[in-house]
């Protein structure tokens, strides 16, 4: 009888810590995730993607733990760690290998895989994952899975997501000290889209905006596989900042007045509006004006959106991708953002929900909630390809492993 496995996973952004633990069960055809538990806790310990404060991100981590724990009524001990930030860039890469002409293996597959991460890149950058886009055999182009064809050359385009060597190790030594093991670093780039998208959207082409408090992650999809991931300096925190500076507030009130009264549809606010800040912030007292404070805010998203248009035009997909949009994370829940990204992308856009998910769903049915558990998806399905290509170092090591006790023996 197939066993449950209990997965957890830690969505490490620069305004909040989300953890998120679920059973899933062995059988194969039952893959989705059963929600138990759920924590969250603010982070003050990032910024922008950058640990800035090691002991209070460690603080701030337990915190996002223990809540997850007493939910769930299970330890956490290892967890799939999603992470984001603008030093996070990918690139796509082509690796080549020779077959005997006999039928092609995992083990193939996984020298091929190796072949592509064999390219240049800065000392101070790190490989977090590597996609594969497509293979070739020989002449035929463009096959999903070469496992079990013949041929004598065998290629594969994927595309290799890196990260800052300094940046990611200081966030993994802080997982490290809150107690839990990493099991595996998920970029948010990759993550976000695993549990918004279907199958039919990433084959008919599409685009994930996860728009975080820090950056704002941008993933397209096209024939089943990544076309183009990046990451950009840009998020909620810049539209909070832009509020404070041009209402004269607190960072403080001006994140409150922006959850609570925040609209980029200023067209639709009457002129003598105004908000009290009495209300919400014993600092500042003033009268400002709604109707300003959405403009400011519809300026800094349509400048968003107008960065994400530039990337599509970039790869030759504006206004091409047949599944249209989706946005994702906490910043993107304001009144008129789907109208406004629908105007200046040039695509249907919609909300992105989890979808495929079961147990608490209540707790997690947000966009904010996308890359936790896209982590913890990637996690689940990487857990049951193990054995498989996930395992072909492992198989590697074991025959050399074999070799060298068979020298041994007389």
């Amino acid at each position: 009888m197939p066993k449950e496995r209990v997965l957890a996973s830690l969505d490490i952004g620069s305004a909040k810590i989300r953890t998120v633990v679920a059973v899933v069960d062995g059988d194969r055809d039952q893959d989705v995730p059963n929600i138990i538990g759920v924590g969250i806790s603010p982070s003050l310990g990032m910024r922008k993607g950058h640990v800035i404060d090691v002991e209070e991100l460690i603080h701030n981590i337990i915190s996002s733990l223990e809540d997850a724990e007493r939910m769930a009524g299970v330890p956490i001990n290892h967890v799939y760690v999603g992470m984001s930030g603008s030093h996070i860039e990918a690139f796509d890469s082509r690796g080549v290998i020779a077959i005997s002409g006999s039928e092609i293996t995992v083990d193939d597959v996984g020298r091929v895989l190796e072949a592509a991460q064999a390219v240049s890149i800065p000392a101070n950058r790190r490989i977090l994952h590597i996609e594969p886009k497509c293979y070739t055999v020989d002449e035929q182009r463009g096959i999903k899975n070469p496992v079990g064809m013949t041929g004598i050359r065998l290629e594969v385009e994927a595309h290799i997501v890196t990260g800052h060597v300094q940046h990611v190790k200081n966030l993994e030594k802080c997982v490290d000290q809150a107690g839990v093991d990493v099991d595996s670093l998920v970029p948010a780039t990759i993550a976000c889209a695993e549990s918004v998208l279907t199958k039919r959207q990433k084959e008919l082409g599409v685009v994930v905006i996860d728009i975080g408090a820090g950056c704002a992650s941008i993933v397209v999809f096209e024939d089943g596989t990544i076309l183009h991931s990046v990451s950009l300096p840009i998020g909620g925190e810049s539209v909070t900042n832009d509020i404070a500076i041009g209402l004269r507030t607190s960072i403080d009130t001006a994140e409150k007045i922006k959850i609570e009264f925040g609209s980029v549809l200023p067209e639709e606010i009457a002129e003598r509006e105004m908000i009290d800040l009495s209300t919400v912030s014993k600092v500042d007292t003033q009268t400002v004006s709604k109707r300003y404070m959405a403009e400011i805010m519809q300026a800094r998203y349509y400048e968003i959106f107008s960065l994400v248009q530039e990337e599509l035009e970039k790869i030759g997909r504006s206004g091409m991708l047949p599944a249209g949009a989706l946005l994702t994370g906490a910043a993107v829940k304001a009144p008129g953002v789907l109208d406004l990204a629908r105007d200046v992308v040039g695509l249907p856009v919609q909300m992105g929900f989890p979808v495929d998910v079961g147990g608490v769903i209540e707790k997690v049915d947000d966009p904010a909630y996308a890359t936790a558990l896209g982590t913890l998806v990637w996690g689940m399905r990487e857990g049951e390809s193990a054995g498989s290509l996930g395992s072909f170092q492992m198989k590697r090591t074991a025959k050399q492993v074999s070799g060298w006790i068979k020298s041994l023996l007389p």
